[in-house]
């Protein structure tokens, strides 16, 4: 007779763990997710382009994850990015390493990636169940409510994927929290990871420049810099550079009540020669044509400068040279939860084992973005949840008796 896994959520971690497990023999696998298909997010994250991994060396990589990175490393080292590369490629689709070190699949999309995905899958025998909402346990099974009713599934062993708290609508809502804080299991609050901010713009320059992008500067926030670009809204800011200094940005707040991004709106010039440049005799310019001739500053940096700096710091050269090296942006708030591109937090560490088992509940595993941890854009968080999935499964094995992926 085969032992019956249940895997519930079907996004990276969830299929790769499924992936693993249904090429061993005497194993049935049954996927259940609360949609109509699976890989929703998925989907989404590689629309405009999937950035699969990154081609950067092992230990930067892994020094990505922050304060996560000592739980991750084991992680990668089970299934480091080059394997990601290996297994797409297995799949029979290419890869390539993009200029700002980024790893693509071929043709840029995910959609031919899932479909080879799950082809393989479906070949060895994974049984998908979808419109299966988890609602917690019954005794020892698993309740779910489907489209005919309640059902309870027995299971040898569980692996719980059910994915963090942004982008509901695809079917990770969090809804998971609640259950497993109500079986006594530690979760650490969800929070808005690579998310925007709130900024209180004046009504003008919200209206003016909103959809603007601001590059090149360098960010700044708590000792992290970062040179890249990002976007003004009519709300505040967002936008890749913005993400990469979201977490220490967040943290500021929670920690302290405000937070602010430093933006360097001149990269390569130093406050000296910018002070020396503007104490030139401005003649008939006007302040704007001043900052374009002698400073390189125009359009919405430009802008930025009078949005946020007093009369006096733009009427003393040396000052505002000051300003536009250190420019400070104040955020009020992080976007909410939904808009984030991931999410931080989930089942503490301390509550599971080294093979990802729940401590309180023997035979039930969790894997991927449920998990207390988090990643900056870049490859990073997909990488971690496919090797998340994989640490999982092996776990699984081992707690089954099954020593064939020791």
């Amino acid at each position: 007779m085969n032992t019956r896994i249940a895997i519930v959520g079907g996004g990276p971690a969830g299929l790769m763990a499924a992936e693993v497990l249904s090429a061993l023999p005497g194993l049935a696998v049954d996927l259940y997710d609360a949609m109509p298909s699976v890989g929703r997010k998925f989907l989404m994250a590689g629309k405009g382009g999937m950035n699969i991994t990154h081609s950067e060396p092992l230990p930067d990589f892994v020094g990505r994850y922050g304060a996560g990175a000592g739980q991750v490393a084991p992680w990668l080292a089970e299934f480091s990015p080059t394997a990601v590369r290996d297994w797409i490629h297995g799949l029979g689709i290419d890869t390539f390493v993009g200029t700002s070190g980024r790893v693509f699949p071929s043709g840029m999309k995910a959609a031919p990636l899932l479909r080879a995905w799950l082809h393989r899958l479906r070949s060895q025998g994974v049984r998908f169940h979808v419109r299966h909402r988890w609602l917690g346990w019954s005794g020892e099974g698993l309740r779910f409510a489907t489209p005919d009713g309640e059902i309870v599934v027995q299971a040898a062993a569980t692996l719980l994927a059910l994915g963090g708290g942004s982008w509901a609508k695809l079917g990770s809502d969090g809804a998971w929290v609640p259950v497993l804080c109500d079986s006594g299991i530690e979760v650490a609050p969800l929070k808005p990871a690579n998310c925007g901010f709130d900024v209180a713009w004046s009504p003008f320059f919200s209206e003016r420049f909103a959809g603007q992008p601001v590059k090149p500067v360098v960010a700044t926030c708590a000792g992290q810099s970062r040179q890249g670009e990002f976007n003004i809204t009519a709300t505040g800011i967002e936008g890749g550079l913005v993400y990469a200094l979201s977490a220490p940005l967040r943290d500021a707040l929670a920690h302290d009540g405000h937070a602010a991004l430093m933006l360097d709106l001149a990269p390569g010039r130093s406050v000296e020669r910018l002070a020396a440049d503007l104490a030139r005799p401005r003649g008939r310019d006007t302040l704007a044509n001043h900052l374009r001739r002698r400073a390189g500053i125009e359009g919405v940096k430009a802008a930025l400068l009078r949005e946020l700096c007093p009369p006096e710091t733009l009427a003393a050269p040396a000052l505002l040279a000051a300003a536009i090296k250190a420019l400070p942006v104040p955020v009020v708030a992080a976007r909410p939860l939904d808009e984030a591109i991931s999410t931080a937090g989930g089942v503490r560490f301390a509550a599971l084992n080294e093979a990802l088992m729940l401590r309180g509940k023997p035979g039930v595993f969790c894997a991927g973005e449920m998990v207390d941890w988090e990643a900056p854009t870049g490859g990073y968080l997909l990488t971690a949840c496919l090797a998340s999935g994989r640490v999982a499964a092996a776990g699984m094995l081992r707690w089954l008796g099954d020593s064939r992926l020791r």
